[in-house]
């Protein structure tokens, strides 16, 4: 820990770059890798939120991760659609009603997809297969930073 800026990147895509093919539903659809730096000492557990905010029918979840450990400074490529994550770690039920990593998969154009990582002071300890309004309510109050990263992707 570092207590810098907190830091989300992607060995992948840039900020506001494209985000692969094989990261998406043209793919394989495989979780792209991110890694973080400059966690707040503070830090108990991070979590991470993933939303496409073009959705038509408003911001759409396509992936719910925490309770990740505090000495946690990334997350592998294609990380398993299972309730827990190996090393530490819940996943949550995104938009599509299933665990883990949803690729994007916009219906027409480009839309964009909100890579939200937040450094907790305490662990959410909700159940896998947590909704993001459970994971929202769970983190109120226990950010101590925020990074993000932003992904696009056509079809």
């Amino acid at each position: 820990m570092s207590d810098g800026p907190l830091r989300l990147t992607s060995s992948v895509f840039v900020n506001d770059g494209p985000i692969p093919a094989d990261c998406g539903c043209d793919g394989a659809g495989a979780s792209p890798p991110l890694a973080w730096t400059g966690a707040p000492s503070r830090t108990a557990s991070f979590a991470l939120i993933v939303e496409d905010p073009d959705a038509r029918s408003g911001p759409f979840t396509h992936w719910l991760v925490y309770d990740l450990p505090a000495d946690s400074d990334g997350l592998p490529a294609n990380v398993p659609r299972q309730p827990t994550i190996p090393g530490g770690g819940a996943q949550g039920e995104n938009g599509f009603h299933t665990i883990g990593y949803g690729p994007p998969c916009p219906p027409r154009g480009e839309h964009r997809y909100v890579f939200r990582l937040f450094a907790l002071d305490a662990l959410p300890g909700l159940p896998p297969g947590a909704s993001r309004d459970d994971l929202s309510s769970a983190i109120a109050g226990h950010v101590v930073a925020e990074a993000r990263l932003t992904g696009t992707y056509a079809r």
